[in-house]
């Protein structure tokens, strides 16, 4: 397991003082580059071989949003390689050990020569210590799309929105679907499937619908197939 400390910073924090959902996934993406870096298996041994980790889904579920000042612990493992895939969990511990945030993350190994999956290098496997999977409900990483879902403004794909693979950050299509919650909403689950990348001046086409506590946002492109699909349930309690 690799752990790191932090504090929460007013800049990772709602108009509330709790830590927002996108700042939950910017730790854990973190905390799995820094583990890669450490290990010697990173950004720059993936550039080299034109590899890259492209994720392909999310189950993220938080007990409790930590608060501006917060000391925090973000942790994460590796539970399983699968040819082209590689399955982690990642957790988010605030006072006493308190579990806030835990996680299912499902990545594909890809040669951007190609843009098809390769298969995962030895080197990465004998780096990694594999730990048993966290005990947390697993749902289907395929989100089906209702039908009649409503069409929202599109808007073009930003600078902004573009990471080192230079296409849309996996955290960034979270913030485009949490558009279309009511301002006073706070997530308690969240599951993101992510069907191709979008890239920077594509236009994004979004659909919204609520279904009872939950709003599925489909953000595609011009012909209505998605780029992601994000499924937001909301918390039934903030403490």
């Amino acid at each position: 397991m690799y752990s790191f400390e932090s504090r929460v910073r007013y800049s990772e924090v709602d108009s509330e003082g709790y830590m927002t959902l996108n700042s939950v996934l910017d730790y854990f993406q973190d905390c799995s580059t820094f583990q890669s870096e450490e290990l010697g298996v990173g950004l720059e041994f993936l550039m080299a071989r034109n590899l890259a980790w492209v994720l392909t889904s999310w189950q993220v579920e938080i007990k409790r949003y930590p608060v501006y000042g917060e000391n925090i612990t973000v942790s994460t493992w590796p539970y399983d390689f699968k040819g082209f895939f590689g399955y982690r969990n990642f957790l988010i511990k605030g006072k006493e050990e308190e579990i806030c945030a835990y996680a299912n993350s499902i990545w594909v190994l890809l040669d951007l020569s190609s843009g098809k999956p390769a298969r995962i290098l030895q080197k990465m496997i004998d780096a990694y210590e594999f730990l048993p999977q966290f005990p947390m409900e697993a749902s289907s990483r395929k989100i089906l799309l209702p039908k009649n879902m409503e069409a929202k403004e599109p808007f073009p794909v930003h600078k902004y929105h573009i990471d080192t693979n230079r296409h849309v950050n996996n955290g960034k299509y979270v913030s485009m679907a949490q558009e279309y919650l009511p301002q006073e909403v706070q997530v308690g689950k969240m599951r993101a499937e992510y069907r191709k990348a979008a890239v920077y001046g594509d236009m994004v086409y979004p659909f919204a619908i609520p279904e009872e506590e939950k709003m599925i946002v489909n953000l595609a492109d011009g012909e209505g197939k998605p780029y992601a699909v994000i499924e937001l349930e909301e918390k039934r309690s903030c403490s």
